[in-house]
């Protein structure tokens, strides 16, 4: 008899990026980090980034070449990058932008085999740190997800950059930093794995971050406190998702989201708004089997969405004027078999999400 150990496979995890460099006016110094990997460098940006950044770029020992710009992270864009790439062969790809811009960058990165170096210009979500990147089709509606092979090689957090974002930006990314309490203590918060009994604490500290201190953070932009809201909202919302793995990063609040993508009168909502309510839904749901705790803690999340601006209800997301049709298709899209709310420990019907995503802000439980 063999007295060899059988050693179970984990999942690889990928954390965080390499390097993290924040501060204000430090997208100056890009250029002398980019001559690390060569004397060529791919630029993947969108038009709002391409203006703000442009002027930091130049250095006579480095060679940048500039994309089309990108607003979405499409097949169609991921073709035609990988096709640039192979063209001009460069050293280093660099993305430059908001979440779905820094997604294209990463997954071309990825498929190219070349470093990837990432700057967000917002604070709206945390797609600059993470090891993945989710592909949307032609009409804007999300299509499937790719798992990185690592984080990106480097993050560049540039406080002026970001505060010259709208608002509106750093009060979606809120949004969907937060929702990684929600979702990873519903997936994840009975388990007694090392690695993800951290990722869920972070999560509840990140949290309590966001209700202590992002009223004050959005009126003073580019304070101290503002500055400690943004590490938040595209560092420890990352953090989060690498050290806990997929369990902790999404639930029924992104799965929503995703379904909320196939309707075009949403194309206008950012991607943390759409969590923000997402969460609303995925707590009544919780409230749906019982759960007097998510009823509380949705009257909690009302009140300081409606503080600092996030939606709470189908109106604020544009949709009081839906159909009854269009409503009970993206309840299937949620429900669909590959879906994340299937993370949730209990089914979950098309039927009962779409009562809960009509009831987001009732004051009372409602059995279905």
């Amino acid at each position: 008899m063999s007295d060899t150990l059988t050693v179970e496979a984990l999942p690889i995890l990928a954390i965080a990026p390499a390097q993290l460099l924040r501060g204000n006016g430090i997208l100056s110094q890009l250029p002398q980090y980019l001559l690390r990997y060569g004397n060529k460098a791919l630029v993947i940006s969108g038009n709002t980034a391409n203006q703000v950044t442009a002027g930091y770029l130049s250095n006579p020992d480095l060679e940048i070449i500039n994309t089309p710009a990108i607003s979405d992270c499409t097949d169609e864009n991921l073709k035609m990058l990988r096709q640039i790439v192979q063209q001009e062969k460069p050293n280093v790809i660099v993305g430059i932008g908001g979440g779905k811009v820094l997604d294209t960058a990463k997954l071309t990165a990825h498929q190219s085999r070349l470093p990837i170096v990432s700057v967000p210009t917002t604070g709206a979500t945390c797609a600059a740190w993470t090891a993945l990147s989710n592909v949307y089709d032609a009409d804007g509606a999300f299509s499937y997800d790719v798992t990185l092979d690592r984080c990106p090689d480097m993050m560049l957090v540039d406080y002026d950059v970001i505060a010259s974002a709208p608002k509106r930006t750093l009060v979606s990314g809120i949004g969907d930093a937060i929702a990684k309490w929600y979702e990873s203590t519903v997936s994840s918060g009975s388990s007694n794995k090392t690695m993800v009994i951290a990722a869920v604490q972070e999560a509840r500290i990140l949290r309590d971050i966001l209700f202590q201190k992002s009223a004050e953070a959005i009126a003073n932009p580019n304070s101290p406190i503002w500055c400690e809201v943004v590490d938040a909202t595209v560092c420890l919302a990352g953090a989060i998702g690498g050290i806990g793995g997929a369990n902790c990063r999404t639930v029924a609040a992104h799965a929503v989201h995703n379904a909320l993508t196939h309707s075009h009168h949403t194309h206008g909502i950012l991607h943390g708004e759409k969590v923000a309510y997402g969460i609303l839904v995925q707590l009544r749901l919780e409230e749906f089997q019982g759960n007097q705790l998510a009823a509380s803690s949705r009257h909690q999340l009302l009140k300081f969405y409606q503080e600092i601006g996030l939606p709470t209800s189908l109106a604020d997301l544009g949709l009081s004027l839906v159909t009854l049709a269009e409503l009970e298709k993206i309840s299937e899209i949620a429900c669909q078999p590959d879906s994340d709310i299937h993370r949730l420990p209990f089914g979950v019907s098309p039927s009962q999400v779409l009562a809960a995503m009509v009831s987001t802000t009732s004051p009372i439980l409602v059995s279905v």
